[in-house]
């Protein structure tokens, strides 16, 4: 063949391939099946997981819909397929038989309808149960689920499925027979953040969110720091109690001694993210990546970062990097998206394995979990959770805890697995909260000072008719714990406070309380000595250092010298504030004549040095309250 008549051939030829190209570009592109995700209104739904499977040969391809609602299955074989489509707060989607053929990509367009779920509210009556689920256009898929609410909140999950822990209020114990008082020590903060999210949205919150230990220690007091070689120090006052005049209010803070820069040792910190479907929303995900860009910024050369995420399995997508690697590590963050099931058992073990392979001798060895807590695939039980992290935290590995989101948080698991894992619970509601948790408290979030810290009070019973513990309802010990160094107690972080109150009846008060019938066997009676004395009451408190395992004993003596009101402390009025706020809100039986007035005034003539401005944002959510309260009369 000529050169010539080549060059015709080639011509046509490629003539011929360009007009095939076209004619497939016409048709709709390579072989697959394309479509887009909207709701009910036309929104488009990012973060929606969609399945296709193959009938002939079961083979199967997952993917999640783009920020537009936007999927597309490439290169797929010709053949019959079902299709299934889901995100949490919707009724699933499932569409059978769809033929894609060799000659055109099928457009699969899916409209997702809002589960309808069963709304109730427990406490006062909010409205009926309605049940039932409403399908969507299309095929209902077997798996639709009814949920359980109390309220409608925003965002794709309509209503409210978030789950708290029933507290029982601590009520008064006789002095006489009951002298001993045993806690450990609580340092989380997220109650005090997530109750403040319900009042910003207009709402008062549920009666088992606020814990009132938790807002108390939200806040910094004025305490003096430990002396030298000590690790803690302890203040105590003894004034009247606002919400009782019969009664007194002791006030017992414990201040840890804050590690300088050259002290702190090197962190092995592995960043556990939830990136599930249930995370697909403003307050979630995109909350949770700017609060972790934050903390990866205030990282030193010492320090080192892991990053493991789950959905509907676990990965490592950054393995152990130094933190002087910023733009790698806050890449790897920022790259992040949201879809698909909650693996969050799996996402754990996977976390603690990374942080056993690159663990720090004598460092700060610690995963740190974000999620709102659905977890919902594999090991998702609380308790086999709990003693996965119960083993890892024999071996040194701690656990902090980050809660995000609205709809169907689940503060009862979070609390409890932080509270296993020796580390704290944090909600993060807001750009500034994760300020304070990873910037301001930065040491006492990462570094913990001591651990297994229990306090017990020995009441004197010749002053103290009766006494009642405000808050730690879910950290009461037996009195024999105190001294048992296997029983886990509370961490201390670097220079972090603990804060705790008790409401005392005078001993000669003609108040009644409950209390026993006399003994057969033995004789119960005040000794001479105990009338004699001037003291209140002892406090004593155990710890162990973070990698010891024998507690050591520090104990100082209260005498009864109570001030008037009036003249007590800032710490003392403002952490009494917060308290009666939080008996408020829970409408105690304890409250006493407690109203918003009386803790607004507190509050102000506590309020004190505020460099934060937390105080006096407490004093905003008050003033919130009372006229939510309002309104309902």
């Amino acid at each position: 063949m000529s050169v010539k008549n080549f060059s015709k051939v080639l011509i046509v030829s490629v003539m011929t391939l360009s007009l095939v190209l076209w004619a497939l570009l016409q048709a709709g592109g390579v072989t697959g099946i394309k479509g887009k995700v909207t709701d009910i209104q036309g929104s488009t739904i990012p973060g929606v997981k969609v399945k296709i499977v193959e009938q002939s040969t079961s083979r199967a391809y997952t993917t999640t819909t783009d920020i537009k609602g936007n999927f597309y299955f490439k290169e797929i074989d010709p053949g019959i397929y079902d299709l299934s489509a889901w995100i949490a707060g919707f009724s699933p989607f499932e569409k059978k038989g769809i033929k894609v053929s060799s000659e055109k990509t099928e457009e699969i367009n899916i409209q997702l309808q809002m589960d309808v779920l069963m709304l109730k509210d427990s406490e006062k009556g909010l409205g009926n149960v309605v049940k039932g689920v409403v399908g969507v256009v299309g095929e209902v898929a077997p798996a639709a689920r009814v949920k359980t609410a109390q309220f409608p909140t925003i965002g794709y999950t309509t209503f409210n499925t978030e789950e708290y822990s029933r507290i029982y209020e601590n009520r008064f114990f006789d002095a006489l027979n009951n002298p001993l008082s045993t806690f450990s020590i609580d340092v989380d903060t997220a109650s005090y953040a997530n109750i403040r999210r319900f009042i910003r949205t207009n709402q008062l919150p549920i009666k088992d969110a606020v814990r009132i230990e938790e807002m108390i220690n939200y806040f910094d007091y004025d305490y003096a720091f430990p002396s030298e070689n000590m690790p803690f120090s302890i203040d105590t006052e003894v004034s009247f109690c606002p919400w009782n005049k019969d009664h007194k209010l002791i006030h017992i803070g414990i201040q840890g001694r804050e590690l300088s820069p050259e002290e702190q040792p090197p962190s092995n910190l592995v960043f556990l993210l939830d990136v599930s479907g249930s995370m697909n929303s403003p307050n979630k995900l995109p909350l949770l990546q700017t609060a972790f860009i934050l903390l990866a910024k205030k990282l030193g050369p010492k320090d080192r970062v892991s990053i493991v995420v789950y959905a509907g399995a676990a990965g490592v997508v950054l393995p152990s990097t130094s933190a002087t690697h910023k733009a790698e590590i806050i890449g790897a963050v920022d790259r992040l998206r949201a879809g698909g099931s909650t693996a969050g058992g799996a996402g754990i073990k996977m976390a603690y394995k990374t942080a056993m392979e690159n663990y720090i001798r004598n460092g700060n060895n610690r995963v740190i979990l974000a999620t709102d807590g659905d977890f919902n695939v594999g090991v998702s039980s609380t308790s086999a959770l709990v003693r996965m992290i119960e083993d890892y935290r024999e071996k040194g590995v701690f656990l902090t805890v980050l809660g995000f989101g609205m709809g169907n948080y689940k503060d009862n698991r979070m609390e409890q697995l932080a509270d296993k894992g020796n580390g704290n619970y944090f909600y993060i509601d807001n750009i500034l909260e994760a300020k304070k948790v990873f910037m301001v408290d930065l040491t006492g979030t990462l570094f913990t000072i001591a651990k297994d810290v229990k306090i017990q009070i020995e009441f004197n019973p010749a002053k103290v008719k009766a006494y009642r513990l405000i808050g730690y309802e879910n950290r009461i010990l037996d009195n024999e714990d105190f001294a048992d160094d296997t029983k886990d107690g509370g961490e201390l972080g670097s220079g972090h406070s603990v804060t705790a109150l008790y409401e005392v009846i005078p001993y000669g008060s003609d108040e009644k309380v409950a209390g026993i019938d006399d003994l057969k066997y033995q004789e119960t009676k005040i000794s001479p000595q105990a009338f004699k004395s001037p003291e209140l009451m002892t406090v004593k408190l155990r710890y162990k250092k973070p990698d010891g395992n024998k507690s050591k004993l520090i104990q100082e003596p209260v005498n009864d010298e109570h001030i008037s009101l009036k003249q007590s402390s800032n710490n003392f009025k403002f952490s009494a504030a917060v308290a009666e706020f939080g008996m408020l809100l829970r409408d105690s039986e304890f409250k006493g004549n407690t109203d918003y007035e009386g803790i607004l005034k507190l509050a102000q003539e506590g309020k004190g040095k505020d460099f934060h401005g937390y105080r006096a944002e407490f004093i905003k959510l008050v003033e919130m309250c009372q006229l939510l309260e309002q309104t309902k009369k």
